[in-house]
């Protein structure tokens, strides 16, 4: 309900202050209230409840009975044959010993998620900036959020500054949601377009703003997801079912027998100790010892071969049930492709761009209009801000194009940020002969600010056909699942007094288009063709726009002749 209101009402229903934040006696109490900011965890049982948890299942508690049953008549028939008795325990505590092996190997799923926790953030309390733990964030906190930081709770937005924050964790989108304090959204808006909220674990790529704390906790959107992976328990599988249903088939029938066969010698009038021990035998002999083993073993086969190719599943018989899959239904972003943004073409009204020159200049500019942060990370460049502008300045480092280092030539002296109404974001740079003005923005938004175009080696007029020309370039990226940019620039002599998009961004000279695109993983493709030959359907469904899930689906072998694309109620 957070994002239906403003950001006074949220003031005033979590009895805060804006400018100064809460108090330390009103931090307490709440901390008192609604406890500290972090996951919770499942109470963990001692090794030994889930060690005698594993046999908890029909079929190996008749095994258990018959095991007893065999060395009680060994004993008595003064055999001394317990070799039967053995064998059944050793195979019950075998099966049990790999289920509690595996169960150990696959409890990581909470881990991560406290994992994606903000260590520290800085507040606001009693109007001074504090840096804090971040599980000792209280509901109605004024947190201050940077480029870098991971957001430590779910919070209002008061302001925003270019504020950009990738949600994949919550989402699976790649691309950084650009916030804005002043929404006011409807009740049922998903969780994806709550652009005055943001959410724990996410992190800000891009501008900084303030945001009042409204959830904390196993409260949070991560909360819930938490929550779900502590309670929820999967169904039975198909073969935990059929074994299930075969033991006390099995238990009834022998028991049945039995009885029967006892009934029988007391009527002959055979001794019924002999025919105790002869109906004992008899049920000790058709019951399966070696077919919970067998399963056992095949499973856990099955579990290795999966955790080498880095799946880990939690419970042995779910294993069975990838076996009987007819359809698998998987996200786009981070399962199907890298998670990760790549330049893969640059364009102009020619054609693609294979003049390394003009790649590398274009690529210059492009960096150069980004809010990225370059740092170095075991003697690596690293970049680090919003998805399609780490992918150009990547591929300017490729180059050998370093922004930091274009900024000591060409000082960054103003900018005009990104906004959602625009579709465009501005530097001004100072050069020895004036100013350089560099935009980058949506191509169809972008070509209407201008009047030339850097063509065949010099700039022109930008005449229709070349305007047609770039429209048809823009065109043909986006059915390739590329996102496009257009880059342009402009020197001036002098700046205007008034540095807005209506003084700034206008008669700008056009290089060229910028493609992007986040590439399958390695891999994927081949899966897809074994599941195609196993008989299993793979679907694979995103929030992209229709055209560029239909162009990767087609690059994965998942749309082929005569299959859909659907997108909401209708089909393309």
């Amino acid at each position: 309900m957070w994002h239906t209101l403003s950001t006074k009402e949220v003031e005033q229903k979590l009895r805060t202050n804006l400018k100064k934040g809460l108090g330390e006696e009103q931090v307490e109490q709440r901390r008192q209230e609604y406890g500290s900011n972090k996951l919770e965890e499942q109470k963990k049982e001692s090794i030994i409840i889930r060690f005698f948890k594993q046999f908890n299942d029909f079929m190996i508690i008749i095994l258990l009975i018959a095991s007893v049953i065999s060395a009680v008549v060994a004993k008595l028939e003064g055999s001394g044959d317990y070799f039967d008795s053995i064998i059944i325990i050793a195979i019950v505590v075998f099966n049990a010993i790999m289920g509690l092996v595996q169960e150990a190997k696959a409890e990581k799923s909470l881990e991560a998620l406290k994992k994606m926790s903000a260590p520290t953030c800085k507040v606001r309390r009693n109007g001074k900036i504090l840096t804090i733990q971040g599980e000792d964030v209280v509901p109605g906190d004024i947190v201050l959020l940077e480029a870098g930081n991971y957001v430590p709770a779910d919070g209002r937005l008061i302001t925003s500054s270019n504020l950009k924050i990738e949600e994949s964790s919550l989402t699976g989108e790649t691309t950084a949601v650009t916030k804005d304090d002043n929404s006011i959204l409807k009740e049922k808006t998903v969780l994806g377009d709550m652009v005055n909220m943001v959410f724990a674990t996410t992190i800000v790529v891009n501008g900084h703003g303030e945001a009042i704390v409204t959830e904390t906790g196993m409260h949070t959107k991560v909360g819930k997801i938490a929550k779900m992976i502590l309670t929820n328990e999967a169904p039975e599988t198909p073969i935990q079912k059929k074994l299930g249903q075969v033991g006390k088939t099995l238990g009834i029938a022998c028991l049945i027998i039995c009885i029967l066969i006892f009934a029988i010698g007391l009527a002959k009038k055979i001794e019924p100790m002999e025919m105790f021990m002869t109906s004992v035998g008899l049920a000790v002999a058709a019951i399966p010892e070696g077919l919970p083993a067998i399963v056992t073993i095949m499973l856990s086969i099955g579990v290795t071969k999966m955790a080498r190719k880095n799946s880990i599943i939690r419970k042995l018989p779910a294993v069975e049930t990838l076996g009987s899959s007819s359809v698998i239904c998987s996200d786009k972003t981070g399962t199907l492709t890298q998670n990760k943004m790549q330049v893969t073409k640059m364009v102009n009204a020619q054609g693609e761009i294979t003049d390394k020159s003009l790649t590398r200049w274009i690529l210059q500019l492009g960096s150069m209009c980004t809010d990225v942060e370059i740092y170095s990370e075991n003697g690596t460049l690293q970049a680090n801000g919003e998805a399609t502008e780490v992918a150009i300045v990547n591929k300017a480092l490729e180059e050998g194009e370093n922004k930091e280092e274009l900024y000591s030539v060409m000082e960054r002296i103003a900018d005009i940020p990104f906004d959602s109404s625009r579709k465009m974001m501005s530097t001004i740079h100072k050069t020895s002969r004036g100013y350089r003005i560099i935009t980058k923005g949506a191509p169809d938004v972008l070509l209407k600010r201008c009047k030339q175009i850097y063509h065949d080696g010099k700039v022109m007029t930008l005449s229709p056909s070349l305007v047609s020309a770039i429209e048809r370039k823009n065109l043909q990226m986006a059915d390739h699942a590329l996102r496009v940019l257009a880059i342009a620039y402009l020197d001036v002599d002098n700046l205007p007094t008034k540095i807005d998009s209506q003084t700034v961004e206008q008669n700008l000279i056009l290089v060229g288009l910028v493609g992007m695109i986040d590439p399958p993983r390695e891999g994927v493709k081949e899966a897809v063709d074994t599941c195609k030959k196993a008989g299993i359907k793979t679907v694979m469904i995103t929030g992209d726009h229709i055209a560029t899930a239909k162009a990767i689906a087609k690059e994965l072998g998942i749309l082929r002749k005569n299959d859909l694309a659907v997108t909401r109620r209708r089909t393309r």
